[in-house]
This record gives C-alpha cells, sequence and structure tokens, in this order.
C-alpha cells in the first residue's frame, strides 16, 4: 500500500436494503468495482451510461441511405430523371435516421443515487 495513489481509507456503513440498492445501481451502470462505483459517485454525484447500440443501428442507416443516393445519382447522371418514388425514398430514410438519432439520445441515461 506504500506505493499507492490512492492511500486514505473511508468507511462507513449501510444497511442489507441500502448494499443491495447499490448493487442494482451498479449492474445498471456496468460496472463491477464497488470502490470505483462508490468513489465516482462521491465525487461526481452521478454516472453517465451511453447505449451504443443505438449508435450501431443509426451508422447501418446512414450507410444504406449513402448507397441510395449514390444509385439515385447514377441514374440521374445517365438519363438525367429522378423519381418522385426516389425522393420519397430518400426523405422516409431520412426521417427514419431521425427517429433512431433521438431514440439514440433519449436513451443515454443519467444513474442517480
Amino acid at each position: 500500500m506504500v506505493n499507492r495513489n490512492r492511500n486514505i481509507d473511508l468507511k462507513f456503513r449501510v444497511t442489507e436494503e441500502e448494499k443491495a440498492f447499490i448493487e442494482m445501481k451498479m449492474k445498471e451502470a456496468g460496472i463491477t468495482n464497488r470502490e470505483a462505483y462508490l468513489r465516482k459517485m462521491a465525487i461526481d454525484g452521478a454516472i453517465f451510461v451511453s447505449n451504443y447500440d443505438e449508435t450501431k443501428k443509426l451508422t447501418l442507416e446512414l450507410n444504406k441511405i449513402g448507397t441510395n443516393i449514390n444509385q439515385i445519382a447514377r441514374v440521374a447522371n445517365t438519363d438525367n430523371r429522378i423519381s418522385k418514388a426516389d425522393i420519397k425514398n430518400i426523405e422516409e430514410m431520412m426521417q427514419k435516421v431521425w427517429r433512431l438519432q433521438r431514440y439514440g439520445l433519449s436513451k443515454k441515461r443519467l444513474i442517480k443515487q
């Protein structure tokens, strides 16, 4: 313990229910180290958890849109026409992207005690 940066030991007592609640909050935050969790909560008062699954979905949708735009540009360059269906398709895909983005941002949670 001589070479440790954190060499001051703080202790406090909790009930069984409080301990279970702390463990539940740790699980929600994806943190397995109790000392790290308690230190973060004591210093910052909150832990932010991000969900990257929605970001991956958003990236996939953006790739699809890019592919469709390239196809539409190819058609436009060959016969100088873009159909209303093509434009409608792009608009629908953009709406899907915006929905995913809003949902992804709303999934960012703030865990407090």
